[in-house]
């Protein structure tokens, strides 16, 4: 069991949460995490990269100069890659790198990604997160009473447009809906602010998953 204190919006104790590893499945699968970010970050390139090829320069086709006697290497095309200005030979192209791996392995490498999180000691789990206006001051406040000094993801159990938009301003803060963790956003930042009801809904939906 690893117990982790919950903490209130001063950043004081109130109670212990007992999470069991069984529920994150048991073991870290790093394997499975390093496959699982490499696809996240793969479906996140843009695909947009692009070198003209001989027959799209924009030379004619003349012959640059006669075949014989000038001393020079034969050449029949001012856009052969070997000329400057020339078209790239295998350069590349407009590509879709996105795939994915099957949606087990997928929730597998999420609950393997909070269980290192969480024995590394990085969770940071807070009574609740409320606002009842958008104000980044009260949401920096929060993070610096919880011991957050760097980036860190806010992890919450339904989306809330108030709690987002006290933290976009922050820099390196961002705010997920528990339904929305996946094993790429849990490891990126530093650490993660969770709620108790995040946390309870999490370990609810991978008992009910199975591991």
């Amino acid at each position: 069991m690893i117990e982790v204190p919950v903490l209130d919006a001063e950043g004081k104790e109130q109670e212990k949460m007992s999470i069991d590893e069984g529920q994150l499945g048991g073991r870290v699968h790093k394997r499975l995490l390093r496959d699982a970010v490499i696809m996240y970050e793969a479906n996140r390139r843009q695909g947009t990269a692009k070198a003209k090829s001989r027959g799209e320069t924009h030379y004619g086709k003349k012959k640059p100069y006669r075949q014989k006697g000038t001393g020079y290497a034969r050449a029949g095309f001012r856009g052969s890659p070997p000329w400057r200005g020339g078209g790239a030979a295998h350069g590349p192209r407009p590509r879709d790198y996105s795939y994915a791996i099957p949606k087990r392995a997928r929730q597998v490498a999420m609950r393997s990604a909070l269980l290192g999180r969480l024995e590394d000691g990085q969770v940071i789990l807070v009574d609740r997160i409320e606002m009842s206006e958008p104000k980044t001051k009260t949401m920096a406040r929060l993070l610096r009473a919880v011991g957050v000094t760097g980036s860190c993801l806010v992890v919450i159990p339904e989306p809330n447009a108030m709690v987002w938009k006290s933290a976009r301003n922050i820099a390196g803060v961002e705010v997920c809906p528990a339904s929305d963790l996946n094993a790429y956003v849990i490891l990126k930042p530093r650490c993660l602010v969770v709620t108790k009801d995040a946390m309870n809904k999490i370990l609810g939906t991978t008992e009910h998953v199975g591991a």
